[in-house]
């Protein structure tokens, strides 16, 4: 064994494994580490990464674990293999992994590993509502399966993640007047995304074309266009926040037809834009609420 001036090295051919002090993630207590192998007389250096992740979805993999789609602050999106486990002495609870959970998750970053596999997993803003109100459920259920349809790039800003993350703990923490949550959150959700409609210059009398993302004076050659009643209520929708949307009142039969105005909005600027199965049981409990 050597020192090279940084940390002692083994003879090529032995294969060890020991520890190094240098900056690395919490979750391994300010120690990383390096391994050599005798494989093409190689040094792998492999690094443990951590960051505050929101649970877009779950998908079964097998009887034995499943696969959790997330928006990391990091990383952007990545998708882990979590082993199902029935000990609660595990470093990885299964349980906490629920839409829109807000999560803190140390795994093993490797590039060309499609699948990571969470080395820790911990909560990092515990929701203390959305699993417990029905109303709440099913927004949070609607919300995780959009963001997942429109979230593709993997690098997302962090800028995007830390919208949808503060956002998701207002809808949490608050008491009442949340009806409006989801429109206010998917009109400003756009923004962030890169193609936000056009909503400064309306006129009375004014439509919508939604694939030109403008009002018109005159009804498009497509079909996709917002007759005036409805029209005149996007730049009031573009003006409410979290803090003032309780002032703006509707009826659970426009609620739902503005939502699905700005689903199509969505689906006519993200070509792989899916058919949500959610919506129409978002849309059908807002209906049963007039």
């Amino acid at each position: 064994m050597a020192y090279n001036g940084q940390f002692w090295e083994y003879p090529p051919k032995e294969r060890q494994r020991f520890f190094l002090p240098f900056s690395a993630p919490p979750c391994l207590s300010g120690w990383g580490f390096f391994t050599e192998t005798d494989f093409f007389n190689q040094n792998f250096l492999t690094m443990l990464t951590e960051s505050r992740a929101i649970v877009l979805r779950t998908i079964k993999y097998n009887d034995e674990s499943f696969i959790a789609e997330t928006l990391t602050e990091g990383h952007g999106r990545v998708s882990f293999l979590v082993r199902i486990s029935r000990s609660p002495r595990a470093a990885v609870r299964h349980t906490l992994f629920q839409p829109l959970a807000l999560l803190t998750i140390c795994w093993n970053h490797r590039e060309g590993n499609a699948l990571k596999r969470p080395k820790s997993v911990g909560v990092s803003t515990p929701l203390v509502s959305i699993p417990y109100d029905p109303r709440k459920s099913a927004v949070a259920l609607f919300l995780s399966e959009f963001l997942q349809a429109a979230i593709k790039v993997e690098d997302a800003s962090g800028l995007l993640f830390q919208y949808i993350y503060t956002s998701i703990e207002w809808f949490d923490t608050a008491p009442k007047d949340f009806a409006n949550f989801h429109l206010v959150f998917l009109l400003h959700l756009v923004g962030f995304l890169g193609f936000a409609p056009n909503l400064e210059d309306y006129r009375p009398g004014d439509g919508f074309d939604l694939e030109a993302g403008r009002f018109t004076a005159y009804s498009p050659l497509n079909k996709h266009f917002l007759l005036p009643e409805d029209a005149a209520r996007l730049p009031l929708l573009r003006r409410m926040n979290f803090a003032t949307m309780h002032v703006f009142k509707f009826s659970g039969s426009e609620r739902s037809r503005l939502l699905g105005y700005i689903n199509l909005y969505y689906r006519l600027h993200l070509p792989s834009f899916p058919e949500l199965k959610s919506l129409a049981v978002l849309q059908d409990l807002f209906d049963a609420s007039r």
